[in-house]
């Protein structure tokens, strides 16, 4: 199965704002939709995967039936984490705000991954 295919053992969940709980679309954990530190959620804190919601003004939400895959972190000049991710059937982007019982192992390897794996080799710029 390619990382664009819909896993046919989870249904694509509809996370609806405002709702108590959702199920993960990836893993199948039951989420409550607001996090210990107080923040609304739109992802699992498990496995950060996120259900694709597209607001529109009228005629409430619509889905594009796919999973929102977390792909990257961005921090803001405030110093919060926002988690990126992208739509594995459209590729779009969204970001939402890293919550505080989040998968830090999952965030960290994230952070990390443009130091370890650079686009071009550190050593046609010689020693630092």
């Amino acid at each position: 199965m390619s990382s664009n295919d819909i896993d046919p053992q989870h249904t694509v969940a509809r996370h609806v704002l405002g709702t108590e709980t959702f199920a993960c679309v990836r893993c199948g954990l039951t989420v409550s939709a607001l996090a210990p530190d107080g923040r609304r959620r739109n992802h699992c804190p498990s496995c950060l995967y996120s259900s694709h919601v597209l607001d529109q003004v009228e005629g409430g939400a619509s889905e594009c039936g796919s999973r929102m895959s977390p792909i990257s972190i961005a921090v803001l000049r405030t110093g919060d984490w926002m988690l990126i991710h992208r739509c594995v059937r459209c590729d779009e982007l969204t970001s939402n705000p890293v919550c505080g019982d989040d998968n830090q192992l999952i965030l960290m390897r994230m952070a990390v991954r443009p130091l370890a794996e650079p686009p071009f080799p550190l050593e046609a710029f010689g020693t630092l």
